[in-house]
């Protein structure tokens, strides 16, 4: 009898098991071997995806040395683009960022926040590239203040671009035919060879904008040149012998997905370059049709 009870105990315990063990592989969160270290732990309320794998979903920090491809990097080098622009831009030289090598953040006692960013700048007509150094600064506290840029760079204005300026200077400086466009490029991304050095002085007068606008949580990019038309110059700005023009861009902050609309007055010459005296943004256009998809 004592057997028998013996024998029936082992077998219950072999087919049940014991259902107060449970195996736990940690008390916190893993961080896979693969993941960057400019990477914070995963916390309560961060969401994982499956998807024939688990994809962790990474929060970037913005202090120290930065992930060249990732968005901190990238949005500060961005904003040097548009820097570089405005110093050096025209009709015919469009300067893009190429490739982010390396890139470091700090904070400034409390006042904003200093990036390093060594960079490969590209300018798209020439497709001439150089290697440039920049600084930024972002200013903190409340309120929308520019960043202030220093940048140096070697090899990207390397291109000349005189003869195809003075050309087109003289052309739509003695013409009694005042040039305008509208839907710069098109729905279907095309553009009449004719329009294109208006298109670029367009995305060149943009980063006035977009330079001024930009911030830590941005990244702007010029959509399309709604409509250009060029004006009957002043009296000061012939005596400058410079080309006026009124231009209506629409920009596409890249993180909220929103599109601003801005009117711009843009005047442009070889020897003063690119200027841009007055800026209105324009009420939201709830109806309007969502600009092409374009980046340069």
């Amino acid at each position: 009898m004592g057997w028998t009870l013996l024998i029936l105990l082992v077998v219950l315990t072999v087919v049940h098991g014991n259902p107060a063990v449970t195996v736990r592989t940690g008390s916190g969160p893993t961080v896979g071997f693969d993941q960057h270290p400019n990477s914070v732990p995963l916390g309560e309320g961060t969401q994982t995806t499956t998807e024939g794998e688990s994809k962790v979903v990474e929060e970037v920090m913005t202090t120290g040395v930065l992930n060249p491809s990732h968005y901190p990097a990238r949005r500060a080098a961005t904003v040097v683009q548009h820097y570089l622009n405005t110093r050096y831009g025209s009709p015919y030289r469009w300067i893009f960022l190429s490739t982010v090598h390396s890139g470091s953040a700090e904070d400034v006692a409390e006042t904003g926040r200093k990036y390093q960013l060594e960079l490969t700048m590209q300018e798209i007509i020439s497709n001439v590239s150089g290697q440039c150094s920049a600084e930024l600064f972002f200013l903190g506290g409340e309120g929308q203040s520019a960043p202030q840029v220093q940048a140096s760079c070697e090899g990207l204005l390397q291109s000349n671009t005189t003869a195809q300026e003075e050309a087109f200077y003289q052309q739509h400086r003695a013409s009694n035919n005042l040039v305008s466009g509208n839907n710069i490029p098109d729905s279907y991304g095309h553009m009449e060879p004719s329009m294109k050095p208006f298109w670029q002085l367009g995305g060149v007068a943009s980063s006035f904008i977009m330079l001024r606008e930009s911030n830590e949580s941005t990244l702007y990019n010029m959509a399309q040149v709604a409509n250009f038309t060029q004006l009957v110059s002043s009296k000061e700005e012939t005596e400058k012998d410079q080309l006026r023009f009124n231009y209506h861009v629409l920009l596409h902050e890249m993180i909220s997905q929103e599109i601003t609309h801005w009117k711009l007055l843009v005047t442009w010459s070889p020897e003063q370059g690119v200027k841009v005296l007055q800026t209105e943004l324009q009420p939201k256009c709830h109806h309007c049709e969502a600009p092409p998809n374009t980046t340069n």
